[in-house]
């Protein structure tokens, strides 16, 4: 049974209420990490920016280690959401490998630059529980995409040059190079948003090349 069906209205509200802080909370510490770094940023000034007290901050997360934690798990989930959709919305043809990595930098990258400076930058360089978190995330979107890769193969009755280790090959590339680009023109030159769309259409293309290289001839 649905435990909010047989939840008080006020229990309800208290509920709701507590979910509002927590993403609050993240929100604020998102911020303060992509504009002045995590190490520069304290628990005081998260309370202050999320209008709530130390105590409160605290009460959800028992250091600042595990606000950067579950924001990346967060931002993680996102952008897998945004990845699988584009792969579901292709029906395992190749232009859900384009729409992905178009998506990527338009949807994701544009639109959420606090996210990007977080998740690829913030993040290095941290403690072991963050970089088991790092390489988790990775490890999920690469999974992800290799059986995007296997789909294809079926869906299109092609083969691959090695049909074990090509898509998991060609997915370990194609999140390097995308995770490159990121940090190259958005974090490290900070290049003009016009810019990056042509940008992406070169990584996508360069990425699918690659792929069509490995695709067996018949």
């Amino acid at each position: 049974m649905d435990p909010s069906k047989t939840m008080s209205r006020s229990a309800m509200r208290r509920r709701r209420e507590k979910e509002m802080r927590y993403r609050t909370i993240l929100e604020a510490a998102e911020s303060l990490f992509a504009r002045q770094g995590y190490q520069q940023t304290s628990i005081e000034q998260i309370a202050d920016k999320a209008e709530v007290s130390v105590g409160t901050v605290y009460f959800y997360f028992k250091k600042k280690e595990e606000i950067l934690i579950n924001l990346m798990e967060d931002i993680g989930f996102q952008l897998r959401k945004l990845l699988g959709t584009e792969f579901r919305r292709a029906d395992a043809s190749p232009d859900g490998l384009k729409n992905a990595g178009l998506s990527f930098f338009q949807s994701f990258c544009l639109n959420y630059p606090e996210k990007i400076s977080v998740f690829y930058r913030e993040s290095v360089g941290q403690s072991i529980e963050v970089e088991r978190q790092r390489k988790n995330l990775h490890m999920q979107i690469t999974a992800d995409i290799e059986g995007a890769l296997k789909r294809i193969r079926k869906g299109q009755k092609i083969r691959y040059q090695d049909d074990e280790l090509s898509p998991e090959l060609m997915a370990v590339c194609i999140v390097g190079i995308y995770e490159r680009v990121a940090c190259h023109y958005l974090l490290w030159k900070e290049s003009k948003k016009s810019d990056i769309m042509k940008l992406a259409q070169g990584a996508v293309a360069f990425t699918l090349g690659g792929v069509d290289r490995l695709v067996v001839k018949e």
